[in-house]
């Protein structure tokens, strides 16, 4: 892999909560123009690891890079003022406020100086209306509550605003969690299109078929380990359940107990 590829890169990191392990040694990169699928049951350790990626946490060892560059973040604000924009599950939206007020909330449009300085909602509108219809959601009214949107429409609200405000690095928290497949194939095929705009994005599900559907590079997690590692054109997606499951018997497959894919 080209270095110069890489946007963002964990090496070597763990992290333990009360004396238990959470992470032990995990090392993964997110490439420019490209989806990382990192997948993982419940309690592989994927939310602990994304929160570290997004300055949540700190890492009791091992580092983070952005461009090649060490990074320590101390905050979320501090993530993405490097770039790193992270969409949650819950996608921190407030349902019954509008939709262009939860596009621009905490990063308002203003107009006027001193005390006449205010929030230039029709200009909010405007953008909203457009960054939607950019990335396939056509809104008539962008006043209207964002409670009234399809869950799939909720998420590319996320993650259209994401890409509005610069982010560079893209990490979506099981973004098609609960959604029917019409709805996940909405949120899927915006992946696609912000990978083809050039970001670099690190999809986390346990949906191993979401996950062959658009990914680059998969990074399956087990306990807070890497179980394996992998590139498209060598992962097949029931291996990918198979993994997911541990169902896999790696000491046949590698001869060793270490990652499947290491050196792939």
């Amino acid at each position: 892999m080209n270095r110069d590829d890489v946007a963002l890169e964990a090496r070597g990191v763990s992290k333990h909560f009360l004396g238990v392990s959470a992470l032990t040694d995990v090392s993964l990169t997110v490439r420019r123009a490209g989806v990382t699928c990192l997948l993982g049951d419940n309690g592989a350790g994927k939310s602990t690891l994304i929160k570290i990626l997004s300055g949540v946490h700190a890492p009791d060892s091992g580092e983070l890079l952005v461009d090649g560059q060490k990074a320590q973040f101390k905050s979320p604000r501090h993530a993405l003022d490097h770039g790193i924009s992270t969409v949650y599950q819950d996608l921190a939206m407030i349902p019954l406020m509008p939709v262009a007020r939860n596009f621009f909330l905490g990063r308002e449009l203003n107009i006027g100086k001193l005390i006449w300085r205010r929030v230039d909602w029709l200009r909010a509108e405007e953008i909203t209306i457009r960054e939607l219809d950019r990335v396939g959601i056509h809104l008539r009214d962008a006043n209207q509550p964002v409670g009234t949107l399809s869950g799939g429409e909720r998420q590319s609200v996320a993650i259209a605003r994401a890409m509005y405000f610069g982010a560079s690095v893209l990490i979506l928290d099981e973004p098609t969690s609960a959604l029917g497949v019409k709805e996940a194939a909405i949120v899927l095929r915006l992946v696609r299109a912000a990978r083809d705009q050039g970001l670099a994005i690190l999809l986390i599900t346990h949906n191993a078929a979401h996950a062959h559907a658009v990914g680059d590079d998969f990074v399956v997690l087990q306990r807070g380990r890497v179980l394996a590692r992998l590139r498209r054109e060598d992962a097949k997606r029931a291996e990918l359940q198979d993994l997911m499951a541990g169902g896999v018997d790696m000491a046949a497959l590698t001869g060793t107990s270490g990652p499947i894919g290491l050196d792939a």
